[in-house]
């Protein structure tokens, strides 16, 4: 299917590793043009010589956690001309028990996971409406919709980018402009196989023994795929509601969670 990409211009956040790359790769396979972003700017540029031979694709070097960083991202990328599409990828997670989160822990995952996508959003949405058409994507997760207390400071963020992308759903009526929130499953990503690999040295055993157990009798026991998704099934998705074939979703948040969440709606 012609996903009808071509000559469309986006802007991927958190995009050198996994399901961000993957998004990248996915528009650049479509035909749009990229801008890509991480914190590391060798990393950047690593991954914008392996992207360069799919299509149009630049890198800008920003941390997304401070309102500096990415006031230089909105700059960069709005130099290169209007940004079609915004995908509000940018964000980290990590393990904790909820009695040992700090207030520093909270303000850290809440500045990079949900103030990323809302300045990011805020600088480029206006014009989107002004021209009729355009397409933000925020990247939520299972957590979202299933939080964990281990994980309670994480799982707020992806709960409220779901109700963020919906107000700004509400501002697009009438107009060509979609806003929509892709509840990931846990994915095989490079943070999710560093961490898998930590916690297996503390716990003497293996990051496939781990995953073995997170599925059969663990948080990932309701999962129906019964395995970690790979990035670009993640990015499948994302890439489809970033085209004009997905124009009349609007204001949702799609699941691609691999059935962890036990709900119809």
């Amino acid at each position: 299917m012609d996903l009808q990409l071509t000559g469309k211009r986006a802007l991927v956040s958190g995009s050198t590793l996994g399901i961000g790359r993957a998004i990248a790769k996915g528009l650049l396979g479509e035909g749009a043009s990229v801008v890509i972003n991480g914190r590391d700017a060798e990393r950047l540029q690593q991954a914008v010589d392996e992207l360069t031979g799919l299509g149009d694709v630049i890198g800008v070097a920003a941390d997304l956690s401070t309102p500096e960083g990415a006031a230089h991202l909105i700059e960069e990328a709005a130099s290169g001309g209007p940004v079609d599409i915004l995908v509000n990828n940018a964000g980290f997670f990590e393990v904790n028990p909820f009695f040992e989160i700090t207030d520093a822990d909270w303000q850290d995952m809440f500045e990079l996971n949900v103030m990323s996508g809302v300045r990011l959003a805020r600088a480029f949405m206006q014009a989107m409406l002004d021209r009729d058409w355009g397409r933000v994507v925020f990247l939520g997760s299972d957590q979202s919709s299933k939080p964990n207390p281990a994980m309670a400071h994480y799982a707020m963020t992806k709960t409220a980018v779901v109700s963020i992308a919906r107000s700004l759903a509400e501002l697009t009526q009438g107009t060509g402009v979609t806003v929509n929130t892709v509840q990931a499953a846990p994915t095989w990503t490079d943070g999710v196989a560093a961490f898998m690999q930590q916690m297996a040295d503390i716990d003497g055993t293996t990051p496939e023994q781990m995953a073995k157990d997170y599925f059969g009798d663990g948080e990932g026991r309701t999962s129906l795929l019964q395995r970690f998704a790979e990035p670009e099934e993640i990015a499948n998705l994302v890439v489809f509601l970033c085209s004009p074939r997905a124009s009349a979703i609007n204001g949702s948040a799609p699941r691609a969670d691999g059935g962890m969440v036990r709900s119809l709606f």
